[in-house]
């Protein structure tokens, strides 16, 4: 079997779902040989790193004219299409000509519309896979074409169906996490407290000296700072700090979450996933992108973690991190939620392919 996983990197969670669901399908299905492919990438190799670059610009400094975009498109019809998509569809075709996938699974919403309008136009047998990759129903995951959906949580699957996607095409898989977060030997319970602190692979973080300051103050706390492509901030924290340890951006995430005993960050998909298969309670940031609000609401409400007003300040993190009934209570939450979930996620990720081959092979 040949399955092409679609991705891009708008963001770094949509290409690490990607790469994990790869493993994980690989490691599940020996048979399968599994592609993952930067579809932007492919498709315009020397305009996409632009592309990238004005959309990390818009996210991080215009994100109230990215979130306007974000409201309007929540009106417009689920499966239209926009002027630029005709550029995409002959590399998209040219690509499955190419690898020849028995199944085509998307970790991003404009992959899978590309998809979908495939098959409308050139009568495609594929089956066609979504795996949505935030806490979140909006209208662009959801495309008439796609044979079935992974998604992240037993809500996001309820409003799904209230929007008229049929129930036998849904599946609660969770956000796509590498194994490395799933068999992690804790190495919690010191003294000493252990404060972990990541802004995404961008590295969206406090840049303010006082904030930095004080975490170094705080008695009994060893703070890591994972920067990511943050080189500024990387700079301005390495070896300046006797408290404070930075990290640039690094592959090894999974080691950091399993020494941690609170994790402050922004609330991305992937990163709330890698948290809950670490067992790490987490203290996020009021988030400024409208699906990063989402994924905070559903953050506290499943008890999981916390979301402060505007940026965390040292006075929450500390009051959180020598809370030991909060975070105990965090830990239970995590616990019950992953149990439930890792009871069904590899039985539902490969009951969703064998539907939806079964689908499409009904439709033929």
């Amino acid at each position: 079997m040949n399955i092409l996983i679609l991705t891009g990197r708008f963001g770094m969670g949509h290409a690490s779902a990607a790469g994990a669901l790869a493993a994980e399908l690989t490691r599940s299905v020996p048979a399968a040989d599994v592609v993952v492919e930067d579809f932007p990438a492919y498709a315009m190799p020397s305009l996409s790193p632009y592309m990238y670059r004005g959309f990390h610009l818009l996210v991080t400094h215009a994100s109230d004219l990215f979130n306007m975009y974000y409201k309007l498109i929540r009106y417009s019809q689920s499966d239209s299409s926009n002027p630029l998509d005709v550029l995409f569809l002959d590399k998209l075709l040219e690509l499955v000509e190419k690898r020849r996938p028995d199944l085509i699974i998307s970790t991003h919403p404009f992959c899978a519309h590309l998809c979908g309008q495939l098959r409308q136009k050139t009568g495609l047998d594929i089956p066609l896979v979504t795996c949505v990759t935030d806490i979140s129903d909006h209208p662009e995951w959801i495309c008439a074409e796609t044979d079935c959906y992974l998604l992240p949580s037993w809500e996001v699957r309820r409003r799904f169906q209230a929007k008229g996607v049929p129930g036998e095409k849904l599946f609660v898989t969770g956000i796509p996490v590498g194994q490395q977060f799933r068999a992690l030997s804790y190495s919690r319970g010191r003294e000493q407290r252990q404060l972990l602190i990541m802004g995404g692979g961008f590295g969206m973080l406090p840049m303010e000296s006082s904030f930095y300051q004080k975490l170094n103050a705080l008695r009994g706390v060893h703070t890591t700072v994972i920067t990511g492509k943050n080189q500024k901030l990387f700079q301005r924290l390495h070896g300046a700090y006797e408290n404070i340890e930075a990290v640039g951006y690094t592959h090894w995430v999974a080691r950091y979450m399993a020494r941690a005993d609170l994790l402050v960050t922004k609330p991305g998909g992937i990163t709330l996933f890698e948290s809950m298969f670490a067992e790490l309670p987490l203290l996020a940031w009021q988030p400024k992108l409208h699906q990063e609000k989402e994924n905070a609401r559903w953050l506290q409400a499943a008890g999981v973690g916390w979301v402060t007003q505007g940026m965390c300040s040292v006075e929450d993190i500390s009051q959180l991190l020598f809370h030991d009934t909060a975070l105990a209570g965090a830990r239970q939450a995590i616990r019950e939620w992953r149990e439930k979930l890792e009871e069904e996620s590899i039985h539902c990720l490969i009951s969703a392919i064998e539907q939806s081959m079964e689908v499409n092979a009904e439709c033929r």
